[in-house]
């Protein structure tokens, strides 16, 4: 069984997004989790429909060292990412783990990706999930 693993932080919103836009194309071997830094970011990917969920630093390190894809906003691997959400233990796991990861571009994080091209959110989480099937071979 693969594990595709969403993680976001504040509330949700980018990874619900995820939840819904992928979700629904993930085939039976796969497990789809999420993982939000607080409990309304993890709530709202459960509300989108992720089958499972987890909340905090424990989780996000923990689930990050056994998932085959990660997806999730670019501050997810940096330190104090998300206005200070994410520790520098979960960055480390997450930027550490062996999983292929899917990040989305957000310049609130203060971090702009050269030779990414200027999309709306809506766009960077559609290509996300189409990157995501693509890896998992849908």
């Amino acid at each position: 069984m693969r594990t595709v693993l969403i993680l976001d932080g504040q509330g949700g919103g980018v990874g619900s997004q995820l939840v819904k836009l992928l979700g629904p194309r993930l085939p039976e071997d796969c497990r789809l989790l999420c993982v939000g830094t607080n409990v309304a970011a993890t709530t709202a990917m459960l509300r989108a429909g992720a089958p499972e969920g987890a909340t905090g630093e424990n989780a996000v390190i923990y689930n990050a060292a056994r998932a085959d894809l990660i997806l999730g906003p670019v501050g997810v691997i940096l330190a104090n990412g998300i206005l200070g959400e994410v520790s520098p233990a979960m960055a480390a796991a997450v930027s550490g783990s062996g999983a292929v990861k899917i990040l989305i571009p957000s310049a609130s994080c203060g971090v702009y990706m050269a030779g990414t091209e200027e999309c709306r959110l809506e766009e960077y989480l559609r290509r996300a999930a189409d990157l995501a099937a693509r890896e998992l071979g849908l």
